[in-house]
């Protein structure tokens, strides 16, 4: 294989370009990146970033050397328009193309947006130039803030504003947020960390519209009521970047569809990341994107999938002053045990919490609020369960 082309200057473009050299492959490798910047870290865009606390060099996934080190060839600003892989040809902006042996797509996703949010004041939060115009915005003084979304991003965000010190009002469709993700129990209890944080949480109606004619001045609910808002941030999801990828002959819903060892249909093309549909799946978190590559790598220089991805799910969110870390596979049914700390009136008790998720006397998942140490425990024990090794779980749990 003489060429490589990583098509996404993402997290996990850069770790699969990482693995490539490190797996042994010395031939020409090209970065293709639609931003025109290189890797950055993108889950303190909505906190530290955007708080002021993080200026973009601690953003920066990259220095000098390992650039150097990587001796890649970077197409920055420049949007991958199709792929050709029966002439193994990445065709570019402009009519460019990159002739290569192997791709690995990491093209990541895009922000959901409403209809009519071109009006000004109206962001959404998925990249550096949007964190970049989101923070310039706040920076104006106090404003009415309706974050339009209550998941992670969305709760981020509401969480930053409100510790700017502006008015923050979180609008969720789902009679609670985070309902997919913690279940319904305990769901609820993070629920109380909006209000802890003096957000208003407006749960169970959705987004008829947004006012304004230049400028947004409200949100319109389904409900009939109007919200104020002089700054509108839209966080509903994001759709898998595939689009590039119609005229190809690989299969794609919500995502490029790879087996367990994020191979696609087509020879010598691999997936990762937000982009990437593995085994069923996809997962729009930091861990898959650093831990799919390496996988994903292996299988392409060895021409067929020789390794599958067995890494359990993990996420976390600081959101007004508290960590949140999940790990696991949980589903409906799941029965959930308070294993340390407590609630208070249905919130966090000072502290924090450590809660298992089981089925069938065994455990699911894990979730805690500031409670790391033992977070931590509980995820090794997942991770090796995962693995098909059968220790039995500590006593503390």
């Amino acid at each position: 294989m003489r060429t490589v082309t990583v098509v996404g200057a993402s997290l996990s473009g850069l770790y699969a370009a990482r693995e490539l050299r490190a797996q042994g492959f010395d031939g020409r490798l090209v970065i293709v990146g639609d931003e025109p910047h290189r890797p950055y870290d993108r889950p303190p865009l909505s906190k530290d970033f955007l708080t002021g606390g993080a200026d973009e060099d601690r953003l920066a996934l990259t220095d000098a050397e390992e650039t150097a080190e990587l001796d890649a060839e970077w197409l920055l600003g420049v949007r991958a328009r199709g792929l050709d892989a029966r002439g193994r040809t990445v065709l570019l902006d402009g009519g460019r193309t990159v002739s290569t042996d192997g791709v690995v797509i990491a093209t990541g996703a895009s922000a959901r947006r409403l209809p009519g949010d071109t009006l000004a004041g109206v962001h959404t939060l998925r990249t550096l130039d949007d964190a970049r115009a989101l923070r310039a915005e706040l920076s104006r003084g106090p404003r009415r803030v309706v974050v339009i979304g209550g998941g992670f991003i969305g709760a981020e965000t509401a969480s930053s504003c409100a510790g700017l010190g502006h008015t923050v009002t979180v609008v969720e469709a789902a009679p609670l947020p985070l309902v997919p993700q913690l279940g319904a129990e305990m769901a609820s209890v993070c629920a109380t960390l909006h209000r802890r944080g003096g957000v208003d949480l407006v749960t169970g109606t959705g987004v008829a519209g947004l006012h304004g004619t230049v400028s947004v001045t409200g949100v319109e609910l389904s409900d009939g009521r109007t919200l104020p808002a002089d700054v509108v941030i839209v966080g509903i999801g994001a759709v898998p970047n595939t689009g590039w990828l119609a005229g190809s002959t690989l299969a794609l819903h919500d995502g490029v569809l790879c087996d367990d060892g994020c191979a696609t249909a087509l020879p010598q093309v691999v997936a990762v990341g937000d982009v990437a549909r593995v085994g069923g799946s996809r997962a729009e978190h930091w861990t898959s994107a650093t831990e799919q590559p390496k996988v994903a790598v292996a299988n392409l220089l060895a021409g067929r999938t020789v390794q599958s991805v067995r890494s359990v799910p993990y996420f976390w969110s600081d959101q007004y002053g508290a960590r949140i870390q999940f790990a696991g596979r949980r589903q409906d049914g799941d029965t959930v045990r308070l294993a340390e700390g407590e609630l208070a009136d249905g919130a966090p008790a000072e502290g924090g919490f450590l809660a298992l998720y089981e089925r069938d006397g065994h455990a699911t998942a894990v979730l805690s609020v500031d409670r790391p140490r033992p977070f931590m425990r509980a995820r090794r024990e997942l991770v090796r369960g995962a693995r098909g090794e059968n220790r039995p779980q500590p006593a503390a749990l």
